[in-house]
């Protein structure tokens, strides 16, 4: 017997144990399942998690790792989840610290030993499919935020991916074009992977109500590649003298380049860094703006259109399957700041475009990107998996 198999009420698994250790009432376990991101901070990977943790804990035997605090590790908390902190598992390209990650990784799955690995982002994705071979663990998952390869430049991320995806019994990529793009990169294979859009709690959003006056613009997301919230204050410096107040959320290593972009506008943009009430700030918004360079399927979108909000957006990634062009907000080219200024202009001197555009993006929201469906298809997912390799069942 291999030394990761044990015997468990005369049934031989291998490299995972059908029932707890000290479970003597012959009831099958729930399935094990181990999340595994890089790091807990605020983001759409991370807002994709803890979306997806109420619906597993009845179901599975639930652990999340990934490094540092943030807002992840308080999601895990109130769901019940068990966090595991990881040291070594780190954003930045370290040959010698992803070796210990890998590390840490193995030791983690061999400690755990779950019947299903989910891993998400690139980095994670590479280590965490790697060891969960090397560990012996049956069932590894990968979800695509954005292929890294599609902006990163050079072969090295292109390769990362196709061994990730090699490594991957099944890929999750959150948008039909994120897919296309993956089959096409060859980081992807058609029988492997399935299309799981984001969602967010479009019931639960507050729809925006502005204050009146001086039209309020939010943007969110980190101020680093691939997004582009330099091209927004840019754009925001072409408008020809109609009245805004524009809010950028988030923080990064470009700061310091969009605080002197905008620097001529005064007050007029301010610059918020890190907030925990998004929701409160699109509710008093007008406008959401988001331009990016690359895109998965991003969730603030989502969460502009749940709260009612007219959206202008770089038409890249999966953002052209959420926002439909003059019917929910309007798609532009990425980087063209002429393009982001007209339609943005023409949102700020049209109050009845905005609330239009606004309702019909949250109508699209409700029917397409709610959270019951996108859970609904995860414990699919996660029950085909099981059922193909004779383990535990779960039932969506």
């Amino acid at each position: 017997m291999a030394p990761h198999e044990e015997v468990r009420s005369g049934v031989v698994t291998s490299g995972i144990r059908i029932e707890r250790k000290g479970n003597t009432s012959g009831v099958p376990a729930r399935p094990r399942l181990l999340i595994i991101i890089t790091l807990a901070e605020r983001g759409g990977a991370q807002t994709y998690v803890a979306h997806l943790l109420p619906a597993l804990v009845e179901r599975f035997e639930v652990s999340l790792a990934a490094h540092g605090p943030g807002p992840l590790r308080q999601a895990a908390a109130e769901a019940g989840v068990r966090f595991i902190p990881l040291r070594d598992v780190r954003r930045p390209i370290s040959p010698w610290r992803d070796v210990l990650g890998l590390v840490e990784l193995v030791r983690i799955c061999r400690r755990e030993r779950p019947h299903i690995v989910h891993a998400n982002s690139s980095k994670a994705g590479f280590l965490a499919c790697l060891a969960a071979f090397l560990a012996g663990v049956p069932i590894r998952i990968f979800t695509v935020h954005g292929w890294a390869n599609s902006w990163h430049p050079g072969r090295f991320y292109l390769w990362l991916e196709r061994v990730t995806g090699l490594l991957a019994t099944r890929v999750v990529c959150v948008s039909e074009t994120e897919r296309a793009h993956g089959l096409e990169a060859r980081t992807c294979r058609n029988a492997r992977t399935v299309v799981i859009r984001n969602a967010v709690d479009v019931r639960g959003a507050e729809i925006a109500n502005p204050r009146g006056g001086v039209p309020t613009l939010v943007a969110v997301g980190r101020l680093k590649a691939p997004k582009d919230p330099l091209s927004f204050v840019r754009a925001l410096a072409r408008l020809n003298g109609a009245p805004f107040r524009a809010l950028v959320v988030g923080d990064g290593p470009d700061r310091e380049r969009i605080a002197a972009a905008a620097r001529p506008l005064g007050a007029a943009v301010q610059l918020l860094g890190e907030r925990g009430d998004v929701r409160e700030l699109l509710a008093d918004a007008d406008v959401f703006v988001l331009s990016s360079r690359s895109e998965g399927l991003p969730i603030s979108i989502l969460e502009a259109m749940a709260a009612g909000l007219p959206v202008v957006a770089s038409c890249v990634g999966g953002v052209g399957e959420i926002v439909v062009d003059a019917e929910t907000g309007f798609l532009v080219p990425a980087g063209n700041e002429g393009a982001l200024a007209a339609a943005i202009e023409r949102l700020l001197a049209d109050s009845s475009l905005r609330r239009r555009l606004g309702a019909a993006g949250r109508a699209r929201a409700e029917a397409l990107f709610d959270l019951p469906e996108f859970r609904h298809a995860h414990l699919e997912l996660y029950a085909r998996e099981l059922a193909a390799r004779g383990l535990p069942a779960v039932s969506p």
